[in-house]
């Protein structure tokens, strides 16, 4: 695979996973692999084959995000651009912090309308999944690794490190978390 490739599939995947323009996935993907790693918007245009206008709007979602960061050097007035290490991190929290506060909104919806309401069978089911999801991110209550529900870490069966988990995790189906 060249590089032109694997930046269409990084930019494939944010598409797909995150809802991001495809320009947008291969500017992350460009900044992931370009050397040097400080790019400057027409670097990262004639890296990505893509016009220097859409940049901008682009550049400045990634920054808004934390993903990117903006460098300027002295004596030069061009904007250089890199990925920001603790960026993949912020954004990780980010969307478990979103996933919290929309649990906190379900469990509102089902007191607005009633938890026994048949139209809160639907608040349920969302709530379930978001609340699973939660238990999976928390570390454990008992201290007991084996009964870990949050994130895993390094050398503990983390898929990242090409393991496998001790034990398979799956979404509750009719369990009510509240």
């Amino acid at each position: 695979m060249n590089e032109e490739a694997w930046i269409e599939q990084v930019s494939a995947f944010f598409a797909r996973q995150e809802g991001l323009p495809p320009i947008t996935g291969r500017i992350l993907g460009w900044l992931m692999i370009c050397e040097p790693a400080e790019q400057s918007a027409a670097d990262i245009a004639a890296g990505i084959k893509a016009s220097r206008a859409s940049m901008t709007a682009n550049i400045r979602s990634l920054t808004a995000t934390g993903l990117v960061r903006r460098y300027t050097r002295a004596g030069d007035r061009t904007a250089y651009y890199r990925l920001d290490d603790q960026g993949w991190e912020t954004a990780v929290r980010r969307r478990i912090e979103g996933m919290s506060a929309f649990e906190d909104v379900l469990h509102q919806g089902l007191d607005l309308v009633g938890r026994d309401a048949e139209r809160a069978s639907r608040l349920r089911a969302a709530q379930s999944v978001y609340h699973w999801v939660g238990s999976l991110l928390r570390p454990p209550e008992n201290g007991d690794p084996d009964d870990r529900t949050g994130p895993l870490e390094p050398g503990e069966g983390n898929p990242a490190d090409g393991a496998v988990p001790a034990r398979p995790r799956q979404p509750p189906h009719d369990a009510d978390p509240r």
